[in-house]
């Protein structure tokens, strides 16, 4: 994703992105991520390239400012020490949503507690689905084609040896930019201060 300096909410936006959502992701790295961003070119190629992530906020609109809402993560998350999470099994969201995903299996809580704690004020949203810590591989179309990828991710996932661990210690506050594409808007890094753009 490019980089993009804080700036006031609407800054550059599109006209039909004037209110657009914004999310809290730590960018997956290194192996495992690699061979997600792979995987979903091989499932479905039509797709824009987005960059391999876990969701510790999921997208939303701003109750206040970018500049309030990056106020309130430099508080919770200076706070918050870095954690470890471990990737287990290959799974799917189907029928709510035909989206093919990696579980968190370990650390999950602890992405759920800072969930919580950082889904109120600027940044409280009711949420469209319960929040469940997991990679996305991919979102087809409903049916048959959901069914072939889970299929086939769980076999690629299965012969996969790289490390299926992530340090989580630097996050991304980000703004949706138009369809499939957002823009990194500030590091968030946690047990420590902001970092400006």
């Amino acid at each position: 994703m490019q980089r993009a300096k804080v700036r006031g909410p609407g800054y550059n936006l599109p006209s039909h992105m004037e209110n657009p959502r914004y999310a809290l992701v730590g960018y997956v790295k290194g192996p495992a991520g690699e061979f997600v961003e792979n995987l979903r070119r091989e499932l479905h190629p039509d797709l824009p390239h987005l960059a391999a992530h876990l969701t510790l906020l999921p997208p939303r609109f701003l109750r206040d400012t970018e500049a309030s809402a990056l106020q309130q993560l430099e508080r919770i998350c200076g706070e918050a020490q870095p954690f470890e999470v471990a990737l287990g099994d290959v799974e799917t969201f189907t029928p709510a949503t035909p989206t093919v995903y990696i579980r968190v299996s370990q650390g999950g809580a602890r992405m759920c507690e800072l969930h919580g704690q950082l889904n109120t004020q600027a940044l409280e949203c009711r949420e469209e689905w319960p929040y469940t810590p997991h990679m996305t591989i991919v979102k087809m179309a409903a049916g048959q084609p959901v069914q072939n990828a889970l299929q086939y991710a769980r076999e690629r996932w299965a012969s996969y040896t790289g490390s299926r661990r992530i340090l989580l210690e630097r996050l991304s506050f980000v703004r949706e930019d138009g369809q499939n594409c957002w823009v990194d808007l500030a590091p968030v890094l946690l047990g420590r201060t902001l970092v400006s753009s």
